[in-house]
């Protein structure tokens, strides 16, 4: 398993503008408005909230807006209609490509879903064309620094449960079960340790290189378009890119 372009993601989407980082945090408050009603408003009994949380604290979402959503969704959870869904299709060079939605409308986010495939990718297909290339785990990534001992991290992580931990050049990457990333993220939390990123995400089990400019064009755009979509929450894909590989 590999990090990399995940890392460059994110780092990226840090240096975005306050108007993008505003959709990230729409897009985290729908998560938690989610966790909220299957679950109740009380993170200390709710293991979903609290993992919105985490990757809410990890976004740099403040506080009140975090405390705000939680409240929000709360007070409105019987207007709150949202359903998760989730469409895969090809992207240009054979790139596989996963987008998981939240929507109140499954018929409008289907068909917007749908043309992007069609205008910058290779079509979308079937469920289960692609994910059948993917693993879902669970994903912490924590920044390398000099008061982090790589031992120390790498077994308190596999005595919580984490399945594979890579130390990259720039972070240190912890794998989990889905059904054990809330133990292993709560034990890492209370060690004291901030994440960059922590999540339950859809691993490639390969990847494919593209290095023609044109196509690499081509897929940044389309997973740009995804991405700016309200009700797209993830886009998950196995192609690895040269200014991707350059950032890390």
């Amino acid at each position: 398993m590999s990090g990399h372009s995940k890392w460059a993601n994110i780092k990226n989407k840090k240096e975005k503008t306050d108007n993008q980082r505003g959709k990230i945090f729409t897009k985290i408050g729908r998560e938690i408005a989610i966790a909220v009603k299957e679950g109740g408003g009380d993170p200390v009994n709710n293991s979903k909230l609290r993992d919105v949380i985490a990757k809410a604290k990890a976004a740099n979402m403040p506080n009140d807006n975090i405390t705000r959503s939680i409240k929000k969704a709360a007070g409105e959870l019987g207007s709150i209609n949202y359903e998760s869904g989730s469409y895969e299709g090809y992207g240009p060079g054979g790139v596989a490509v996963i987008v998981e939605v939240l929507t109140d409308n499954r018929n409008r986010t289907a068909a917007e879903i749908r043309h992007l495939f069609d205008k910058y990718g290779n079509g979308m297909g079937n469920t289960g064309c692609v994910s059948y290339m993917f693993d879902r785990k669970g994903h912490i990534i924590i920044e390398r620094s000099a008061t982090i001992d790589e031992d120390e991290l790498m077994m308190q992580a596999i005595e919580a449960g984490a399945e594979d931990f890579l130390a990259q050049d720039d972070c240190f990457e912890i794998f989990t079960a889905p059904s054990d990333f809330s133990a292993v993220r709560e034990a890492l939390e209370s060690a004291g340790y901030a994440f960059i990123s922590a999540e339950t995400e859809m691993i490639p089990q390969n990847s494919v290189e593209i290095t023609d400019p044109e196509g690499v064009e081509k897929i940044e755009r389309m997973l740009e378009m995804f991405e700016d979509n309200d009700d797209v929450q993830e886009v998950f894909h196995n192609a690895i890119l040269p200014e991707e590989e350059e950032e890390d």
